[in-house]
């Protein structure tokens, strides 16, 4: 899969730093603007691990930020002054003195915020938010495999980015694999079950259980034809276009159904106007549509 390129990194935005010139790459220039010290070591796996995300994010920070690296094997005296006991540990210096600090390898989003809540600007798209962006415009385009792709490798970068676990069980959903994007929801956290785009693929997987048996729908249309009032056809109907990509005939179906009976079961047909806009996203055509014929009847 294709990645942005990475930005090229401003001029002495990351040096290396001793004991002797601590003072002048640190707490000097601390004054001019934010330095993060990364205390690393040779023998330091989790050092190797956060270095290079670390760069990164100082490369995409175009010059809002420096980055001084001071090997504690080399020079343990600073370290040893500041009390630093386990590494990787990052301090940030503003106006000559020490602000905030991290200890082991974050992921690159969390030294992302990191970073802006130092310097107290935004820093543009990380490594793990151009992968989602493709994911998602993957996911709007219906290419379900490599979105897949694209959701995994986020996962690479930030096991536990919620984003990427929604869009993964997303992604299987649109192939059909109801099983795997239910196990792949089941593994986000109960605190992040009601975040937008959580709540998007837990409402399209209870849709897709709701219309997994619905069959052909010339019956339905026949019943209707039939006869006009027998709503469960119309609302049975209304899920099997939902699930057709008709998206539009089914909010029609089910605008329908609140004008001529807004009570009948409960309300079921306006909310499960609710939960098609859910599942489809607020901002998507069919949900502008819906949302607006909804109004209409509810508020005249």
């Amino acid at each position: 899969m294709l990645t942005p390129s990475q930005p090229a990194t401003p001029a002495n935005a990351i040096k290396d730093t001793t004991t002797k010139t601590f003072a002048a790459d640190v707490i000097e220039e601390s004054r001019a603007q934010p330095v993060l010290v990364d205390f690393w070591a040779p023998w330091c796996g989790p050092c190797k691990q956060l270095t290079p995300v670390l760069e990164k994010v100082i490369a995409a920070a175009q010059g809002k930020v420096k980055l001084v690296k001071m090997n504690i094997d080399e020079h343990p005296a600073i370290p040893g002054q500041m009390g630093i006991k386990s590494i990787p540990a990052v301090i940030a210096f503003k106006d000559g003195r020490p602000v905030d600090g991290f200890m082991g390898a974050l992921p690159e989003s969390q030294i992302k915020q990191f970073i802006e809540q130092v310097t107290g600007t935004t820093i543009g798209p990380s490594e793990i938010e151009h992968t989602l962006e493709a994911g998602d415009a993957l996911l709007a385009d219906g290419e379900a495999a490599a979105a897949v792709e694209a959701f995994t490798e986020a996962l690479a970068i930030d096991d536990k980015n919620v984003r990427a676990l929604a869009g993964l069980a997303q992604a299987y959903l649109l192939v059909g694999d109801v099983d795997k994007a239910k196990g792949m929801l089941a593994t986000i956290p109960e605190p992040d079950l009601d975040k937008p785009p959580v709540a998007a693929v837990r409402a399209a997987i209870d849709l897709a259980e709701k219309t997994a048996s619905l069959g052909d729908l010339g019956p339905l249309f026949a019943r209707i034809e039939a006869n006009p009032l027998d709503h469960q056809a119309r609302f049975d109907l209304a899920l099997g276009l939902a699930a057709a990509g008709r998206r539009e005939e089914a909010v029609d179906h089910l605008i329908d159904l609140v004008r001529r009976d807004k009570e009948w079961n409960e309300e079921a047909a306006r909310k499960q106007l609710v939960q098609f806009f859910a599942a489809w996203g607020f901002d998507a055509d069919a949900t502008l549509y819906g949302r607006r014929r909804l109004s209409a009847i509810l508020f005249s």
